[in-house]
């Protein structure tokens, strides 16, 4: 998931790319910090697939719930936000984060519901990278539009078992998370520090409970559907958070937003793996198209 003017709330690491501390170019802190974006990648994409195994119980709202919580207690205790003195030019905007926030993440797991994690990570990941090509006025970039089009028309073909409700939630995530880089630098210029993101954070998690308590009274939870969803919170939210702060230390920007191209890649292999969702040659050629379009135009970026 790339602006981080405060650390990202909780679930998108890309988010963190362009205003990070600068990266350190010791001989130890490269490895150690490309093996924490493996890492973080892995952990983010092994959280939703465990997640999604707790959907027959708790469904992607209860999930999201859980993970919601999880987020909220890390980067409450990571920001420390000292809410009494925001202002309404602060509070607005960190309302407004919560808000998508917590829907970016709920039509995200209901896409994964129903169209699969690599595929729903796939259309998810457009978002950020229609941020990027829409400030830009490169031909190159007009080419990675192109190939990127191309490789959304291939996943919504028309066919039988096409699932367009699920390929609509995905797009919905897509939209939110465009909102929540364009957001979270709002936030980042108006609160010092995480607390802004802390904040949003625990909003949204205000948000969830209600809806968290509906849930287990409506259909109760069993230890093994709550294991899922906590697990899913911590591997997806607080492992892939602190991973950032570390690895935004002691890899370049442009080096950590090439390797999060990587992520609908590293979705649809944990689906496959982990949840036996295989994927035929076409919908691998549009995961390819979307992440080539991603990297080229990182790389061939100036700044």
């Amino acid at each position: 998931m790339r602006t981080r003017p405060a650390p990202a709330a909780p679930t998108r690491a890309t988010t963190s790319a362009t205003s990070a501390p600068a990266a350190s170019d010791s001989g130890g802190g490269r490895p150690a910090g490309v093996a924490t974006m493996v890492g973080s990648g892995l952990s983010n994409q092994t959280g939703a697939a465990i997640g999604s195994l707790a959907f027959p119980v708790l469904g992607p709202v209860g999930v999201v719930a859980v993970r919601q919580y999880v987020a909220a207690v890390v980067l409450i205790a990571v920001g420390r936000p000292r809410l009494r003195s925001f202002t309404w030019a602060q509070w607005w905007p960190v309302l407004l984060l919560a808000l998508v926030f917590g829907t970016m993440n709920l039509s995200l797991y209901s896409a994964i519901e129903r169209v699969g994690l690599g595929l729903a990570v796939t259309l998810e990941f457009l978002g950020p990278l229609t941020i990027a090509l829409a400030s830009s006025r490169r031909r190159v970039d007009v080419g990675c539009a192109v190939i990127a089009a191309a490789g959304v028309v291939t996943l919504m073909r028309p066919q039988p078992s096409t699932d367009y409700l699920g390929m609509g939630l995905g797009l919905l995530a897509a939209g939110c998370w465009a909102s929540y880089i364009l957001l979270n630098r709002t936030v980042g210029r108006r609160v010092p520090g995480a607390q802004g993101a802390a904040a949003a954070a625990g909003v949204s998690a205000v948000m969830f409970l209600p809806i968290g308590i509906a849930v287990v009274v409506r259909h109760p939870p069993t230890a093994t559907a709550v294991a899922c969803a906590v697990t899913a919170g911590v591997l997806s939210s607080a492992v892939p958070y602190l991973a950032d702060l570390f690895t935004l230390r002691h890899v370049p920007p442009r080096a950590f937003g090439l390797f999060m191209s990587v992520n609908p890649v590293l979705a649809a292999l944990v689906g496959m793996v982990g949840l036996g969702q295989g994927l035929g040659g076409p919908e691998w050629a549009a995961i390819g198209a979307v992440v080539a379009a991603n990297a080229l135009s990182i790389a061939t970026s100036r700044s």
